[in-house]
């Protein structure tokens, strides 16, 4: 297999959700306090765990005219901002490292809203023949293990044959409205690894219950998709082929239904795999999903022992304000 050498982050989403916040930063911009102690934005997080996997280049999808944005953000310090952080070695090393993530970036605009699949489609010149890392710009993740969430995954697409690998999560079946869902058969149960027969966006319980049952599986559970993926350059004829065919789903051009054609009619059996992952993934995109992503890295991270003392506290004062009443 090729070296998986680039990555797609797709970052167009308009953020209602975080509304009033998002009219002024795109959420993938908000600030969040890394497991490192480094406040970041949550791009900032999202491509590290890339680079960290062992990906060189990132390509960002944008909504038209965010570009300067992160151009601006993605840079050294000029020479009068050094002068304020003299002494502050830390602060130094993150200027240097935000200057070697941005020389890895390269920008497209998504210039009319129609849906993630889309989106994805604005990289396709930028991934040419490669194998590419998809991940979602809204999204992070906290492994359970040594290697990270995208490692994992890069590592299961390197070792095996198949073409494309999409991470996955055993997931209950009153949240499959919420993400794509897979099924598939076993190759390698210990190592959670699937050949995939069937993909769909968000099936209802009782279509999933007759129709995307994976067996091994404990009764009620479901491969859901993790938020990212190793996908081979077909999936960009897949994509094209809904665009020029204007398949939509909920008028939108979506990713889930090209995986399904590209799996079906563009590769041959055996060449789609789903891999499960040693990990949580978080949706920084709704206000409950940022603060339990901060949380999430907060208690993962170098300061854990202060944020469990502080919240041992804070729950404490609230267990003394309820008796009271």
């Amino acid at each position: 297999m090729k070296k998986v050498r680039k990555a797609v982050i797709t970052a167009a989403g308009r953020g209602t959700r975080q509304y009033p916040a998002s009219s002024t930063l795109q959420k993938e911009m908000f600030p969040l306090v890394d497991i490192d102690g480094l406040t970041k934005p949550v791009i900032q997080i999202i491509g590290e765990e890339a680079i960290n996997a062992g990906v060189e280049e990132i390509c960002i999808v944008t909504q038209p005219g965010d570009e300067k944005q992160y151009k601006d953000y993605f840079r050294k310090m000029n020479d009068e901002t050094l002068k304020a952080f003299k002494g502050k070695d830390w602060a130094i090393r993150a200027s240097e490292r935000l200057e070697d993530f941005g020389k890895r970036l390269t920008f497209v605009a998504q210039h009319s809203p129609e849906g993630y699949g889309h989106a994805v489609h604005q990289a396709r010149e930028f991934v040419g023949n490669d194998p590419f890392l998809l991940m979602i710009g809204d999204h992070i993740y906290i492994s359970a293990q040594e290697r990270n969430c995208a490692a994992q995954l890069i590592d299961r697409y390197q070792a095996g044959n198949a073409k494309a690998v999409s991470a996955v999560q055993a997931t209950p079946s009153k949240l499959l409205h919420l993400f794509g869902t897979l099924s598939g058969e076993a190759t390698d149960i210990a190592a959670g690894i699937y050949d995939v027969n069937a993909i769909i966006e968000k099936p209802s319980e009782e279509y999933a219950a007759k129709n995307m049952r994976t067996a091994g599986l404990p009764p009620g559970l479901y491969l859901c998709h993790f938020g990212m993926h190793v996908f081979p350059p077909e999936i960009f004829d897949a994509i094209g082929h809904h665009i020029d065919k204007n398949i939509r789903e909920k008028g939108e051009i979506q990713l889930t239904n090209a995986q399904e054609f590209m799996r079906s009619d563009l590769l041959k059996p055996g060449d789609y795999a789903a891999c499960t992952i040693e990990g949580q993934r978080f949706d920084t995109g709704i206000p409950y999903g940022l603060m339990e992503s901060q949380l999430a890295l907060a208690l993962a991270g170098k300061h854990r022992s202060e944020i469990v003392e502080a919240i041992a506290k804070l729950l404490a004062e609230q267990l003394h304000s309820v008796a009271k009443r």
